[in-house]
């Protein structure tokens, strides 16, 4: 029995040697610009807007076909009784022949004056606009990881500043209770350090959860279908803010990719509302056709070919091409009002951004403030306490004002951090 119960721990010993790398290896470590290129590579709404894309690309080849000619081949065979005739149905050649053939026909656009070229315009530029998508997807994702980022990072820091907080107030609630076992303090001053030390646990397990709810979101951002875990590396805080929001409305005006795909998009309505004008022009074709028939009646030749040219002129249609035409038309007055709304939103979303950046840069020496100040009234709380010239609900108030300005001032920090990437994400400079 006692072999086999060293072999039991000795191989328990080694299956918890070989799990420690694992749950090492488990830990993902990333710094930002890492997350970006995983996101970049890996987000399957990157990867949508990519063949979104080149789908819109194979339109274009589709609508550009018109020029070439057309060909296709056939096999035909017929059998009549004697002396048939068709004598039923639209105009006709009544003679059926018993034959069999087979040959090529060939169809060439000549001239539609026009519409196949605006067509092919109007499609190489919706191409043309779907990869400003791509590029606009792209950039959405960076901005969700970097609030995901960052939003993972103040987790962290919360979850240590509630850890050190259940340990101060664990502490104390130590001292309190052999004072109290002493005759020193009061039974009095034990409950309000325990409710201290209880709101202290419900602070860290808010912040555990808060640490895996940012792995999930950080998760998805890089485009993992898992949670995973991270250990994040931090990032230097960016610079102040600019002070002209004028400029930075200019700038965002002539980056973002929304506005340069809805301006491809205007242009291509244009050009669409152009061809459905020309749908009331002739079109020109010419049409010939070659092949054998080995299978006949007496009197046809054993091959055959033609030529001809073909002129197809509207005439009236109920009115069809003009509806077409006028809706055609609206759809593009639309677009241009389309263009008009975005450039509004997006220079009021960057005057919101820059604003919301200002205030975040204010907090960061304001949170400071707040901290020292606070760390300064917590000593001397507890020196008061110590000294028996003050009460527990004045350290406890001390303490909770402490921890707060700790969660407030490292909020502040990553807040700031999140604004400046949202600042970026709205000038089109988050690449």
């Amino acid at each position: 029995m006692k072999g086999r119960d060293s072999l039991f721990l000795a191989l328990n010993l080694i299956v918890l040697a070989l799990s420690r790398p694992a749950s090492a290896q488990s830990i993902q470590r990333l710094t930002l610009r890492d997350a970006e290129s995983i996101a970049l590579s890996n987000h399957p709404q990157i990867q949508s807007a990519r063949f979104s894309a080149l789908a819109e690309g194979q339109v274009t080849r589709e609508v550009r076909s018109a020029y070439f000619p057309h060909a296709s081949g056939a096999l035909t065979g017929a059998g009549a009784e004697s002396g048939s005739r068709i004598a039923a149905g639209f105009l006709n050649n009544p003679i059926i022949l018993n034959r069999y053939s087979n040959g090529i026909a060939v169809d060439q656009l000549i001239t539609d004056f026009g519409r196949t070229r605006h067509l092919v315009e109007s499609a190489g530029l919706r191409a043309q606009a779907a990869g400003e998508e791509t590029q606009t997807k792209q950039e959405d994702v960076l901005l969700q990881v970097n609030q995901a980022y960052f939003a993972a990072l103040r987790a962290q820091t919360v979850l240590r500043v509630a850890q050190q907080t259940v340990k101060q107030r664990q502490l104390i609630v130590d001292q309190v209770t052999a004072l109290e076992k002493s005759r020193l303090k009061s039974g009095l001053d034990l409950s309000f350090a325990k409710v201290n030390l209880a709101q202290a646990e419900l602070l860290l397990a808010q912040a555990q959860n808060d640490v895996q709810a940012g792995y999930a979101q950080l998760s998805t951002a890089l485009g993992y279908q898992d949670q995973r875990s991270f250990e994040l590396a931090e990032e230097p805080l960016p610079d102040a803010p600019p002070q002209d929001v004028t400029r930075l409305v200019a700038g965002a005006l002539r980056r973002r990719p929304e506005i340069a795909s809805q301006r491809l998009t205007e242009q291509s309505a244009l050009k669409f509302a152009k061809a459905e004008r020309d749908l009331s022009l002739p079109t020109v074709s010419a049409v010939g056709a070659a092949g054998l028939t080995p299978f006949h009646q007496g009197g046809l030749g054993d091959q055959y070919a033609a030529t001809g040219l073909t002129v197809n002129i509207p005439i009236f249609n109920g009115h069809l091409f003009a509806a077409r035409r006028a809706a055609a038309h609206f759809r593009a007055e639309a677009e241009v009002r389309n263009l008009r709304d975005l450039e509004d939103r997006i220079a009021r979303d960057v005057r919101l951004a820059w604003l919301n950046s200002q205030t975040a840069f204010q907090k960061l020496s304001l949170t400071q403030q707040l901290l020292e100040q606070a760390n300064l009234a917590a000593d001397l709380a507890q020196a008061r306490y110590k000294l028996g010239l003050s009460s527990i609900v004045e350290l406890s108030q001390a303490q909770l004002n402490q921890t707060q300005a700790q969660i407030d001032q490292a909020s502040a920090k990553y807040d700031y951090q999140t604004q400046m990437a949202s600042l970026g994400y709205e000038i089109g400079a988050l690449h």
